[in-house]
C-alpha cells in the first residue's frame, strides 16, 4: 500500500464580498488529490482536500517542501501496523520533518490541506464515511446523528443595503437554518447597529444571531461594540480583536456579558492552549472556532482537543470555522458543538452534500465513504476536472 502521486492546483474563489479586514476579490484556495495504489469498484482510491476560505492557495509550499517529504519517505513507514491502511499520523510526521517549532503561519494551511486528502483516502480505503471512522477509532463508536449548523453570510457587498441583508437572511431561514451570522466592523458602529437590528427583524431573538468582526478592533473599539451590542443578547460576538492578542480578548470577555467566539486564526494546539489559558474565556459560555483545514489538519486538531480538555473545556464548545464537509465529519465523529455553513458563498466549496437538508438548524451526515465529496456534484466535478482528468 502506498501513495503514488500527490497533485495540487490553485483555484479562484473570488467574489465581490468583504469582511472588516479583507475583500475576497482575489481570493484563492488549493485543491489536492492524494492518489493511492488501492482500488475500489475498479477505480483508484483518491483522497481530496482543499483549504478553507480566508487563506490563499499554498501550492508553492506544497511543491517545494511538503509533498516531496511524503513521496521520498519509505512507503512502509506511512502505513498502519496491520499494513491495511495509510497512517495519517505517520504521514503528518513526514510532512513536518525538518520544520522548526513555532511560526504557525501559511505552512499550517499547506499541511492541513494535504491532511484532509489523506483522511479522505483512509476512510475510502476502509469503506466508511469519515465521521464513522473517527467515532469508531476515537469515541467508542458513538457518533452524533445530526449536527447543529448556522448560516454564515451577511458580508459587506457593494450596493447591498439593509433590505438586501434581510433578504439574504430570510433565504437562510427558509432553508431550515435558525441561527445566522453577519459581519461587523467595516462600517461605523451606528451603521453596524442598524445592520444588527435589521437582521434581528428576520431571525427573531438575539440567540439566533452571531456577529463577526474578523479581528478588526483595537481595545477601545471592541469595548464600544461590546457595550452597544450587550442589550441584544446575541448568540456570540466573534473575533473582536487580533486573534493573538489574548489580553484584549480577556478584557473584552470581562466586560461583555454574553458569549464570545474566536480561534479560527489560531493554527496550533499551543496557540489554542494559550487562548483558553490567557484569553479570559468562559468554558461554560464561549465558543472556540479552530479550523482543521487551516491548522495542520485533523492530526493536529486532535491534539488541540486534548489540549483544551486539559484546561477544562469540552469539545462541545468547539464549532469549527470553514463551512465545509471535513469539519462536518469531525463535528459528528468527535462530538463537537456544531459547524459553520456557507449556503451561498465560497461555492462550490461551501456547504454540504447535495441532498442534505437543514431541519430546525441541524443536518445529517452522508453515508458515502470518505469525507463525502462525491455527494456534492459541483465540487466533485471541479476536483476531478482540476486534478484527475
Amino acid at each position: 500500500m502506498r501513495i503514488l502521486e500527490i497533485r495540487e492546483r490553485t483555484v479562484s474563489i473570488a467574489s465581490p464580498i468583504a469582511n472588516a479586514f479583507i475583500d475576497f476579490s482575489r481570493m484563492t484556495c488549493s485543491v489536492v488529490a492524494v492518489i493511492t495504489d488501492q482500488r475500489r469498484d475498479g477505480e483508484p482510491v483518491v483522497g481530496f482536500g482543499f483549504n478553507s476560505n480566508g487563506r490563499y492557495g499554498q501550492g508553492a509550499l506544497m511543491r517545494e517542501r511538503i509533498v516531496p517529504r511524503i513521496l521520498e519517505a519509505d512507503p512502509d513507514t506511512l502505513v498502519d501496523e496491520a499494513r491495511a491502511n495509510l497512517d495519517p499520523h505517520a504521514i503528518w510526521a513526514a510532512m513536518m520533518r525538518n520544520e522548526k517549532p513555532g511560526g504557525h503561519g501559511e505552512r499550517s494551511v499547506a499541511v492541513g490541506t494535504i491532511d484532509m486528502a489523506v483522511w479522505d483516502a483512509v476512510a475510502k480505503i476502509k469503506g466508511v464515511p469519515l465521521w464513522r471512522l473517527l467515532a469508531d477509532r476515537y469515541r467508542g463508536g458513538a457518533a452524533d446523528g445530526s449536527v447543529w449548523v448556522y448560516a454564515a453570510g451577511g458580508y459587506y457587498h457593494p450596493g447591498k443595503g439593509l433590505e438586501g441583508l434581510k433578504g439574504e437572511l430570510r433565504s437562510y431561514c427558509d432553508r431550515g437554518y435558525r441561527a445566522c451570522k453577519i459581519k461587523i466592523g467595516l462600517a461605523p458602529l451606528d451603521e453596524d447597529l442598524r445592520r444588527i437590528e435589521a437582521a434581528l427583524e428576520v431571525v427573531g431573538e438575539g440567540a439566533n444571531l452571531c456577529v463577526d468582526a474578523n479581528g478588526r478592533f483595537d481595545l477601545p473599539t471592541a469595548l464600544a461594540y461590546a457595550e452597544a451590542m450587550a442589550p441584544y443578547g446575541l448568540r456570540w460576538y466573534e473575533e473582536a480583536g487580533d486573534p493573538l492578542d489574548y489580553r484584549l480578548q480577556a478584557e473584552v470577555s470581562a466586560a461583555y456579558p454574553h458569549a464570545m467566539a474566536t480561534g479560527e486564526n489560531l493554527f496550533s494546539h499551543q496557540d489554542a492552549r494559550n487562548l483558553v489559558r490567557y484569553g479570559g474565556m468562559d468554558p461554560a459560555r464561549d465558543v472556540l472556532q479552530f479550523d482543521c483545514a487551516l491548522s495542520y489538519g485533523l492530526v493536529e486538531y486532535m491534539r488541540t482537543l486534548e489540549a483544551i480538555a486539559a484546561e477544562g473545556w469540552s469539545s462541545r464548545r468547539v464549532v469549527p470555522h470553514g463551512g465545509h464537509q471535513m469539519s462536518l465529519n469531525i463535528a459528528a465523529g468527535l462530538h463537537l458543538g456544531g459547524n459553520e455553513s456557507y449556503p451561498d458563498v465560497f461555492q462550490p466549496f461551501g456547504g454540504f452534500a447535495d441532498h442534505t437538508k437543514v431541519v430546525d438548524g441541524r443536518v445529517g451526515l452522508p453515508g458515502v465513504p470518505g469525507v463525502g465529496f462525491e455527494a456534492k456534484a459541483d465540487l466533485h466535478a471541479l476536483l476531478r476536472r482540476g486534478l484527475l482528468d
